[in-house]
């Protein structure tokens, strides 16, 4: 086969349909780079989980004075019930260091657990005056009103449901804390929002194969004459079709390298440059320029596989070879 010849026949069939041709470009540019940008948003929260998961631990605050005060009075008639957390374990009073030595060592000898912090009611102060110092609540706060903590750091934070469990209502125990169960509905949002945008890249995938389909069948109605001719002199099949996925190959891939720089355009602009969001939000580890360097040789390749499936598929029907 000529390559002169395909490459003519390209041309042609790109000027003759420019406006479908650019409508196609245009979305699978925009297809491809929600796609991309999905992947990366699913790199994102996978990131952020590893890295948050990592860090999370889970927090057993013992019953202070104020604890035992306050649950006292929650449990009398004339106060409505017991309403307060920890009431059950609290009204017992505050936890005692043996309490506290005990919860420790039974802590350390749990094979799941990596370490155990004790976090005394000092030191809860500073940090909260560290936090919260510049805040008008922070006057009203003293030492005493702290709780002690035991601050748990799990092997594996998947099972911080067991260490809930076990130490829950247990005497001198006012809560279980667990940071991860915090952390879950953020990174459930976040997988909304990712399927979200796999529910709109969808959508612009059906309109750019419509597209796609539409070109080839206008492309093959138009030059019909000509493939009829070729078919006379004993032209191949696969000839007279392989300029048509070609077309549709070429607007592809163009469109495919619009949705890599969009992607890396994001990156720079949004995440490492201008808005600078990896600056802005450090507690956030946003994902690298590895990542996105990853994705674009499967939207190039998607970019141009999948219009020519298409076309391949609309020829069977719409050219009669």
């Amino acid at each position: 086969m000529r390559a002169q010849f395909v490459m003519s026949e390209i041309g042609v069939g790109l000027r003759r349909n420019l406006t479908m041709t650019f409508a196609v470009i245009i979305s699978v540019a925009l297809s491809l780079s929600l796609f991309g940008g999905s992947l990366l948003m699913s790199d994102q929260v996978s990131s952020m989980k590893g890295y948050w998961y990592d860090k999370a631990n889970v927090s057993i605050y013992l019953c202070n004075k104020q604890d035992a005060e306050d649950a006292g009075a929650a449990g009398k008639p004339d106060a409505g019930g017991a309403g307060a957390v920890g009431v059950a374990t609290c009204s017992k009073g505050a936890a005692t260091p043996e309490q506290r030595q005990a919860l420790e060592a039974e802590l350390k000898g749990m094979d799941l657990v990596e370490s155990v912090h004790h976090e005394s009611a000092d030191e809860a102060y500073k940090h909260y005056q560290q936090e919260y110092g510049h805040t008008a609540l922070a006057g009203s706060i003293t030492p005493d009103q702290m709780q002690e903590s035991l601050r748990v750091k799990l092997k594996n934070p998947e099972k911080y449901k067991i260490i809930t469990s076990a130490f829950t209502g247990r005497d001198g125990v006012m809560e279980v804390q667990d940071q991860r169960r915090e952390m879950d509905s953020l990174f459930k949002y976040l997988g909304l929002l990712n399927w979200a945008a796999l529910g709109i890249m969808l959508v612009m995938l059906v309109v750019a194969l419509l597209l796609i389909v539409n070109t080839v069948r206008v492309s093959a109605f138009s030059r019909r004459r000509e493939t009829g001719i070729m078919r006379l002199v004993g032209a191949s099949s696969f000839y007279i079709q392989v300029p048509f996925i070609m077309e549709a190959a070429v607007a592809g891939l163009i469109g495919a390298v619009l949705a890599c720089v969009m992607l890396g355009f994001g990156q720079y602009f949004v995440i490492d440059h201008g808005v600078g969001l990896r600056e802005r939000m450090e507690l956030v580890k946003f994902v690298g320029w590895d990542s996105v360097l990853a994705k674009l040789p499967l939207v190039l390749t998607i970019g141009v596989v999948m219009p020519s499936m298409a076309a391949f598929i609309a020829l069977r029907k719409y050219l009669k070879v």
